[in-house]
């Protein structure tokens, strides 16, 4: 391994970078990605460490200097990999610290990376102050890691950082969704738990008598249950009565030819499957008449779905409607029955 210098820029103080050395060349997949760091600060002892740890990583003396450095590696390629954790020696100015950090929050991939202090030369009186800063997701001691202990420690921030940031999306639009709807959520929500009561309390018998059908035809579950994308991406339980033979998930791949949906390389991913060979004959007729769905009143009546509303989707549909035009459908509620179960059920052939 080899530390080597950057070009300088004139308005800016020496920027520093480390490779490793490899005997092949390498493609640069996602598994092969290597761990890389990015500190801020003047201690060598301290990039030594960090050096000896990660595979590679960057350098600067300076937020200024590594603010650019940053700018660079995101603009630089589609490919380019970013730092795997942002570390910045604690006895720089604080308000240097806030601004640096506004700049990493305000870019959607910067503002993924968990940003540290570096606090191995403060007091006990400076580190309790230190911890009172709420731009830094954590004070960490370089000299109380190891190589194995500070990749753990960067894998557990790296995954905290990201549940955080969703979970404070998901808290955004739903309060969003509230606030434009008013009172009418509140009427809604009133509607719905009478309405899905007293379904649920009429359709007991049919229930008994779907169950039994399912479990004399085939093994497995009368139910199936699956995590759902709802409200402000919310992910619920979501009940229907199993229609399929035991273990269909994992054929998925074998009956992809026959999906409805055709995204070609571009946009979101939909599975529907056309004539679904999974599907039992107690199945077949519970799809057709909708009675499998049923089970999702019980999702109503808990506050999961609407009566109406949109589709609720797996998790893997669902992280792939990341973009704002896409991300609105989640402003709403899930629902039983909506716009695309009245216009598009039944449709062989259906865009994305």
């Amino acid at each position: 391994m080899e530390l080597t210098y950057l070009p300088e820029e004139r308005t800016y103080k020496r920027t520093y970078k480390h490779f490793t050395i490899n005997a092949q060349p390498e493609s640069a997949t996602a598994e092969q990605r290597k761990t890389e760091f990015f500190y801020i600060g003047k201690k060598s002892g301290n990039i030594d460490h960090l050096i000896n740890s990660f595979e590679c990583g960057y350098a600067a003396e300076s937020t200024a200097n590594a603010k650019s450095m940053l700018r660079r590696l995101i603009s630089s390629s589609k490919t380019a990999s970013v730092p795997d954790i942002i570390i910045a020696e604690a006895a720089l100015d604080s308000d240097v610290l806030r601004e640096f950090q506004q700049f990493l929050a305000g870019h959607p991939v910067l503002g993924m990376i968990p940003f540290v202090l570096e606090g191995s030369d403060l007091s006990p009186c400076e580190i309790e102050r230190a911890r009172k800063f709420n731009f830094i997701d954590e004070i960490i001691f370089l000299k109380d890691y190891s190589k194995a202990t500070l990749i753990r420690k960067v894998d557990f921030l790296k995954k905290v950082k990201t549940r955080f940031i969703q979970e404070s999306i998901a808290r955004i639009i739903e309060t969003s969704a509230r606030k434009a709807s008013g009172s009418s959520f509140y009427v809604k929500r009133s509607f719905d738990i009478l309405v899905s009561s007293a379904l649920l309390l009429g359709f007991s018998p049919v229930f008994f008598l779907i169950a039994l059908a399912i479990k004399m035809e085939s093994k497995g579950p009368v139910f199936y249950i699956a995590k759902r994308a709802g409200r402000g991406y919310k992910i619920f339980n979501f009940f229907k009565f199993r229609t399929m033979y035991a273990g269909a998930d994992e054929k998925i791949k074998e009956v992809a030819h026959l999906n409805q949906y055709n995204a070609g390389n571009e946009g979101p991913v939909f599975i529907k499957i056309n004539n679904d060979p999974r599907i039992t004959r107690v199945g077949a007729f519970l799809r057709k008449t909708s009675l499998d769905e049923l089970p999702q009143f019980v999702n109503v009546l808990i506050g999961d779905m609407s009566l109406v509303g949109n589709r609720p989707l797996p998790l893997y549909e669902a992280a792939s409607l990341t973009t704002d035009e896409w991300a609105k459908r989640f402003m709403a509620p899930a629902g039983i029955t909506g716009l695309w179960q009245i216009k598009k059920r039944g449709k062989e052939k259906m865009s994305i």
